[in-house]
């Protein structure tokens, strides 16, 4: 690309120069300016005689001249171009002119010449005006969804924690003894009272992950004591649906940079979704897999396995696949693989899933190994 002429040139020789659409201006090292065209100058209000006996830099509002002489000019001195540049010049009137630059650097028998092509961008302030407001809505949406929340966790939780006591206090027969239909009752409405604190959790835990209000605290943790813990609080369930469940004895001789609460909680969370999704007589395992940097913790299950075009998005939030399988009253909000993965990550590593229909899936966690 040359398209200004050299320094000892004149305008006759090429009279494009001064009807081109764009400004064209070429300058020396030192900032002298060799030519400008006309549409240059008209721009900046100016003569192009008035131009060329000017500096680039001068031409240049106070800011875009730091920019110039710390990034444009050191970019195109060392790779002989430079391509899109915003700046900003400055009109005889002070007013700014927004533009974007593309140069090339020639080198001619009296020393280096740098020729710049320059479009005018009318509409980039007022996009920018319009990404700040629309920056400035979304900050106080966030806000209220907040507000929102923190109300609906107390509003919510109050009442639902008020049931599950008196729910413990029935069943133990404080208030008289219940028959066996009562008692069914009492545990229904108790495993109603879990299911809802759950949803409620998973929506606050992900409201909190999009603001980034989430902290993790990262050290180490051996995933053996995360899987003993997970197996005692799913152990009911797991006899329940009548599934067999193990893990790999070098998970507890095995140490990973973690937060102990997340990822117990990425755990729990594939945990109970293979046991939903797991036939009564199936298994479910975790292997303990070290590669390179990382460990890999490998959730199996015999379950009924995830289509191939589904199998990303069941990261989504409020993504749910087979639905209609699940009871209702063990259905959550489609949060906790989109939970967990977040979570996977704000601690340096990730949650992927591989799966064949009717053969299962395994939900691998990559943690970055502890020395």
């Amino acid at each position: 690309m040359s398209f200004v002429a050299s320094p000892a040139s004149s305008r006759e020789e090429d009279p494009r120069f001064d009807s081109a659409p764009a400004g064209l201006v070429s300058f020396a090292d030192d900032g002298r300016i060799f030519r400008a065209n006309a549409r240059l100058a008209e721009w900046l209000g100016r003569t192009s005689a008035e131009l060329e006996a000017a500096t680039f830099d001068l031409l240049l509002t106070p800011g875009s001249r730091v920019f110039y002489q710390t990034h444009f000019f050191p970019l195109l001195k060392l790779q002989g171009a430079a391509e899109e540049i915003y700046l900003s010049l400055r009109h005889v009137n002070g007013d700014d002119v927004p533009v974007l630059i593309n140069a090339l650097r020639r080198d001619e028998a009296g020393g280096a010449v740098n020729e710049c092509a320059v479009v005018r961008t009318r509409q980039r302030d007022r996009f920018e005006e319009q990404i700040l407001l629309a920056k400035n809505a979304a900050e106080a949406a966030s806000e209220v969804k907040s507000r929102f929340l923190s109300m609906m966790s107390h509003e919510l939780r109050t009442p639902l924690q008020s049931i599950a006591i008196f729910s413990e206090l029935l069943a133990a027969g404080h208030h008289g003894p219940t028959t066996e239909r009562q008692r069914e009752d009492v545990d229904g409405i108790k495993a109603a009272t879990q299911n809802l604190v759950t949803l409620i959790d998973d929506i606050l835990n992900f409201a909190r992950l999009e603001s980034g209000a989430v902290a993790v605290r990262l050290e180490k943790v051996s995933p053996g004591t995360a899987l003993v813990r997970a197996e005692s609080l799913l152990r009911p369930r797991l006899e329940e649906a009548g599934i067999a469940f193990s893990f790999d004895g070098r998970a507890h001789g095995t140490k990973v940079n973690a937060d102990p609460d997340r990822l117990q909680q990425i755990l729990l969370n594939l945990l109970t979704n293979a046991i939903k999704f797991t036939r009564p007589g199936g298994q479910i395992r975790v292997d303990v897999e070290a590669k390179g940097a990382a460990v890999l913790l490998h959730v199996r299950d015999t379950g009924s396995g995830i289509p191939e075009d589904q199998r990303q998005r069941i990261f989504d939030p409020f993504v749910q696949i087979d639905r209609e399988r699940v009871p209702a009253k063990k259905r959550g909000v489609g949060l906790g693989l989109s939970i967990s993965r977040e979570l996977a990550r704000a601690m340096g590593g990730d949650l992927t899933v591989e799966s064949e229909v009717g053969q299962g899936s395994v939900f691998t966690i990559s943690l970055l190994a502890a020395e």
